[in-house]
């Protein structure tokens, strides 16, 4: 029974939203125009971004989402309760998408390469403002990037 369940689609370990939710909430952010200007400037440099390349699927592990370079982007939908994660993941992920699109030499097994486009994306997306540190639990002033 409990193997049937974490097979189905719209399972929710963590909470979170349905595949089908999440989808919505993508549709949502896709007007929003932090989103909008990311897929502008994505297609202006002539970097791919077809119909499906974000999509809500259900993560096994703890993560809002990722980018994988040829696939696209995935927003993890049993993590998503609020539309403004669904906004941050996308937005952090297209910055991603960007780096692997404009940067002819990103080598995502490099350490170096890595942490560059995570800080990138941690600091241009609003991940990293200080009312989320807040909300994280993160009161210091100092100290969050180590």
């Amino acid at each position: 029974m409990e193997d049937s369940a974490a097979d189905s689609e719209n399972f929710k370990p963590y909470g979170g939203k349905t595949v089908e939710e999440c989808e919505d909430m993508i549709r949502k952010s896709l007007k929003t125009p932090t989103v909008k200007f990311l897929k502008e400037n994505l297609e202006k440099a002539g970097c791919t971004f077809g119909e499906n390349f974000i999509k809500a699927i259900k993560c096994n592990t703890k993560i809002g989402g990722g980018y994988v370079r040829g696939e696209g982007i995935v927003v993890c939908s049993n993590h998503m309760n609020l539309q403004d994660d669904v906004n941050q993941v996308v937005i952090h992920e297209l910055i991603h998408a960007y780096d692997d699109c404009r940067a002819a030499n990103l080598d995502w097994t490099n350490c170096a390469h890595h942490a560059c486009t995570e800080i990138r994306a941690g600091h241009l997306s609003g991940d990293c403002h200080y009312k989320r540190e807040m909300l994280r639990g993160f009161m210091k002033l100092r100290g969050h990037e180590q």
